[in-house]
Formats: structure tokens, C-alpha cells, sequence
């Protein structure tokens, strides 16, 4: 089964998030930051030709061998599937038309979904945005590990099938740490992703279908550019929460690996990540930071002080510390 994990627990901090206090002493110094605020006007483009491309690409699946299929599902149509899961973070962020187009960045969401093949565009904004209000938060953020987790897997084995099985537990750990009501547009993207996935199926066959959804789950599993699930938060140096990362992944992720960055000003596209970096060095370039998705995945399956419960962890609001 591999070493135990080391940690037993995890880091519990009596302090609030960190983001909020560095965003308001970096605008104090830097208050042209805020001229970066807004949507990129290229973004929505970008994701409307990349989901068409990947749409008009499941044609040339469908008569394809099954070994050749499932390689160029974790070698291409996972990553750019992967990609537009990152386009609809940003779009949770109303970067496609703005804050005051609402619905508009939606259908966005929901089209850039389709290729994808797990309906999740909508709900996973409800989540996402507490997530950057209450970092750490043991209920509301919903990026933390459970206990469950972190207990069954603890050691190296269980940390490689943990990551392995990394999709699910994103997927269904929210329903039972913070169960929200669906909404009625998440019944309707739903519902519009499942009669998708029905007619791919239908008119396209087994192969198609199968390049889309186990693409996407191998991509948010054992696959580098999923390496990011791992760094953007686990505590690989004590006391640090969230760690960015500068390589060359960022070009297909929209710079969600400038992750102190992001969540220093998440008003900012991702694009214009790497100019708030560039403005403000001094509060970026001697913190923490990853230089490979792909050694984050080994070193925290392999290293014992890393784990599941390598996460800084707040109480909520009204419970006892």
C-alpha cells in the first residue's frame, strides 16, 4: 500500500482567508490594478471556435479504432475538453460578456459544456464563487477533501487511486458537505447536456460518446494538465494556502495557474493574470510556487507529508474552534 501519510489532521487556522487583506494593501500601492477588471473582449471568441472545433472533431472519431480513441481522448479531446472546463471558470467569473450580462455568460457556460459531456456549467459557479469568499471554509468550500477522504486515502497507493478518482469526488462532494435546492436553469442545462449526450450517442455511436466523457474524467484524473486541482491549494510549504504556478501549461488554461493572482483579484481575466504579477513583483515572486503540474502530481502521491489532509482549513462561522 505504499508509506502513511504523515498528517493526521488538518491545518486548522483561526485567521481569516488571506486574499482580501493582500488585494487592499496591493491597491493601496498599486491602484492601476483596477484598470485590468473586466472581460478580455478576445475570450468569448476563443471559447466559441475552440467548442466548435471540438464538436466538428467527433466525426472524425467515430471510425477510429478503440486503442486509437481512447489515446487521443487523454491526449487531445481530454485536454481541450479540459481547457473549456477552465473557459467556464472564467466564465463563472462573468468573464465571457461581463457582470451585466448574467444570462448571456451562462448559455456561454452551458455551450462550451457540450463537448464536455458532464453538465456542470451552472452548478458549479453556486460553488465556485463561495469557494473564493470563504477559502478554507469546512462547509462552504467544497474544494477541501472530507474526512472520509482524507482517512481512506492515506497512503501512496490510496493517494494514486484518490487522484485517479479525483472527478467524482469534485463531482459529488458538494452534495453531501453543502447540498443546495437545483435551480431551475441547472434542471434545464442538464437536461440540455443529457439530450446531447443522447443524440451523440445516437447518430454518432459508442466511440464518440465514450472520447467525450472519458476524456474529460482521465483529464481531471492521473493527466498533467489536471495537476493544477492539486497546486492551487494543498499545503505544500507549511502556512501556505495557495500557490501559483508560471509555466507553460498556462497557454491552454487560461492562466488559471497564476492562482494567488486569481484569487487576489478575481475581477481580472485570465489573461491579464500575468500584468498583476507584472505590476505588483514584489508581493508574487517570493511567494511558494510551483514549477510543473506533473511533478505536483508525484510528489503528492509519493511524499508522505502531503496529502489529503495537507489543507488549510477554517471553522465556519457560528461553530466552535
Amino acid at each position: 500500500m505504499g508509506a502513511k501519510v504523515s498528517r493526521t489532521d488538518f491545518e486548522w487556522s483561526p485567521t481569516e482567508e488571506p486574499h482580501a487583506t493582500r488585494r487592499k494593501v496591493i491597491l493601496e500601492k498599486h491602484p492601476e490594478i483596477k484598470k485590468l477588471y473586466g472581460p478580455d473582449k478576445n475570450f468569448k471568441w476563443i471559447v466559441v471556435i475552440t467548442t466548435v472545433l471540438q464538436l466538428g472533431s467527433l466525426y472524425l472519431i467515430k471510425d477510429l479504432r478503440w486503442p486509437t480513441v481512447m489515446i487521443l481522448a487523454y491526449c487531445f479531446g481530454g485536454v481541450v475538453n479540459h481547457s473549456l472546463m477552465l473557459a467556464i471558470h472564467e466564465i463563472a467569473h462573468n468573464m465571457g460578456f461581463g457582470p451585466k450580462y448574467p444570462m448571456y455568460n451562462k448559455l456561454l457556460g452551458m455551450f462550451a459544456n457540450l463537448p464536455i459531456g458532464l453538465p456542470f456549467s451552472v452548478t458549479f459557479k453556486h460553488y465556485h464563487l463561495e469557494h473564493h469568499r470563504y477559502q478554507g471554509d469546512e462547509k462552504l468550500d467544497t474544494d477541501i477533501p472530507t474526512y472520509v477522504e482524507a482517512k481512506l486515502f492515506n497512503s501512496t497507493f490510496g493517494k494514486f487511486i484518490w487522484v485517479l478518482l479525483q472527478p467524482f469526488f469534485y463531482a459529488l462532494r458538494p452534495m453531501f458537505v453543502y447540498p443546495k435546492n437545483p435551480t431551475a436553469l441547472e434542471i434545464i442545462s442538464v437536461s440540455i447536456q443529457l439530450a446531447f449526450n443522447y443524440w451523440v450517442y445516437l447518430y454518432f455511436g459508442t466511440k464518440v460518446i465514450t472520447y467525450m466523457l472519458a476524456g474529460s474524467l482521465m483529464a481531471m484524473g492521473l493527466h498533467p494538465v489536471a495537476g493544477h486541482f492539486i497546486s492551487e491549494h494543498y499545503m505544500f510549504r507549511k502556512g501556505y494556502e495557495t500557490y501559483s504556478y508560471y509555466g507553460p501549461l498556462n497557454f491552454i488554461t487560461f492562466n488559471v495557474g497564476y492562482h494567488n493572482e486569481h484569487h487576489d483579484f478575481p475581477f481580472v481575466p485570465g489573461s491579464k493574470l500575468p500584468l498583476v504579477k507584472k505590476i505588483a513583483p514584489e508581493f508574487y515572486d517570493n511567494l511558494p510556487q510551483h514549477h510543473s503540474w506533473t511533478s505536483v502530481l508525484y510528489d503528492f502521491i509519493m511524499d508522505p507529508n502531503i496529502g489529503p489532509y495537507a489543507r488549510i482549513k477554517r471553522k465556519h462561522k457560528g461553530l466552535k474552534f
